[in-house]
């Protein structure tokens, strides 16, 4: 049975020397994922507004916000760095049957904590392998959504999990943590359904801020429900239903976590790249294009496919990176899918809005049960007006676990993502300190991205 108690202990068990190479590698992977990611999004307007109010409300100096060339509190930067992580879109998923977090989502705020009380690099990789396995475990068993709430419920207890762990928490406060951040800290799914709203790439970061805040409240001694998981009106009562975990103190969960090669929601990965294939192959002009069609599996339908609410009203990038319609027939256009195919005017352009009305999905059982089994299939077939048809069919794409990032593609998507904020050499230093973050502190870092 799933416990604080467990957690915690899981927590203290992590340590960086325990650490397979491949697996440390792969986190400092999506470390500089993240930060590349964080670089792109500066200067957003959702991203802004979360700046000016953390500025007003959380003053400090114990972090940076990044890009900035300001500080915060660590729950400030917790809230803004992980606003700039999470807000295009661009993110890592982790890839269980009835969930799809984002783990990357945990990062920033554990470099904020990191940076609060001078940590290692080393205790700051240790501390994002248990934020990983932690929502990893959460997500393969203990989905919410269908339950009606978002997947950042898992988020907030994963981070406050590893602020405690980088923080140095001792185990009843590590317990005191999990339980405030789980009991008072439960979001619901509505953000992501219907219309949806900007809030959908900022509630990671609601989430991160509120793990902060937890950890440090436990840090100063103040007690929380330490049996939130099994307790009367508990999270597996009211939130879950009952379930257990299998914490791997190896943290091999991030294994199982993707990297995204395109600028859309995770299950629209295959689909995209397999649109892109066939426009580039057929060299497909889209004037053509009489009609787009796509069988998917459940959770791509339901989330971006209209199991939600219409995905064919698209009007904003929160739209737009959530509804396959849009993202399936501008990578037909583009024959690419960047942050450029969220510019407001490129949204609203006649070319797109006509053709993503073209587009059917439909789900399919089959696809669904090899969804389910490992794979994230998508068939695509493209009917023209000279009434020839093109046809793909994907089991995975360039990120998947299945065929992971190397750090060489790791790396050009760091340069696409910040070349026109670093010069060369900005960029390669950022480059060297991450891939041998364990002989730097954490300073050395943030101190690369202001």
């Amino acid at each position: 049975m799933t416990t604080t108690e467990e957690l915690a202990s899981f927590t203290e068990t992590v340590a960086f020397e325990d650490l397979d190479d491949d697996t440390v590698e792969e986190l400092k992977k999506r470390v500089l994922d993240s930060v590349g990611i964080a670089v792109g999004a500066l200067g957003a307007e959702p991203v802004e507004a979360v700046r000016e109010t953390v500025a007003t409300t959380a003053a400090g100096d114990a972090a940076r916000l990044w890009g900035s060339g300001t500080r915060a509190s660590p729950t400030g930067a917790a809230m803004y760095n992980t606003t700039l992580t999470r807000y295009l879109d661009f993110m890592d998923s982790f890839l269980a049957p009835g969930e799809t977090p984002h783990p990357s989502d945990n990062i920033a705020s554990l470099v904020a904590c990191g940076e609060h009380v001078d940590a290692t690099g080393a205790e700051l990789v240790e501390a994002i392998g248990v934020s990983y396995e932690i929502q990893g475990e959460l997500a393969w068993n203990a989905p919410v959504r269908d339950r009606g709430y978002d997947h950042v419920t898992h988020t907030v207890i994963s981070a406050a999990a590893g602020a405690g762990k980088v923080l140095g928490l001792d185990h009843e406060a590590l317990r005191n943590a999990v339980g405030i951040a789980g009991t008072a800290h439960n979001a619901l799914r509505v953000t992501r359904t219907g219309g949806i709203n900007e809030w959908k790439g900022v509630a990671s970061a609601n989430a991160a801020r509120n793990a902060v805040h937890s950890a440090l409240l436990a840090d100063n001694g103040m007690d929380g429900p330490t049996n939130l998981f099994e307790g009367q009106k508990g999270w597996k009562q009211i939130i879950a239903g009952d379930f257990s975990v299998d914490l791997d103190p190896g943290c091999e969960r991030v294994f199982d976590t993707m990297t995204k090669r395109y600028v859309a929601e995770t299950y629209a990965q295959s689909a995209v790249e397999g649109v892109i294939e066939l426009a580039e192959r057929a060299d497909i002009d889209p004037d053509q294009v009489n009609a787009i069609h796509l069988d998917t599996f459940h959770g791509a339908k339901l989330i971006i496919g209209g199991g939600e609410g219409s995905r064919y009203e698209v009007e904003t990038k929160a739209q737009a990176d959530h509804s396959l319609p849009y993202m399936l027939a501008a990578a037909l256009i583009d024959r690419e899918l960047t942050n450029d195919a969220y510019d407001p005017e490129r949204i609203q352009r006649e070319d797109v809005q006509e053709l993503l009305r073209t587009v059917e999905v439909e789900e399919s059982e089959a696809l669904t049960e090899r969804f389910e089994n490992g794979e994230m299939p998508a068939v695509v077939d493209i009917e023209l007006t000279n009434d020839a048809t093109r046809h793909v069919e994907k089991d995975a794409f360039s990120g998947h676990p299945t065929d992971p990032m190397t750090w060489e593609q790791v790396e050009a998507k760091f340069d696409t993502m910040t070349e026109e904020r670093y010069d060369e050499d900005h960029r390669e230093e950022v480059v060297n300190v991450v891939r041998n973050l364990e002989t730097h502190d954490v300073a050395d870092l943030v101190a690369l991205l202001d």
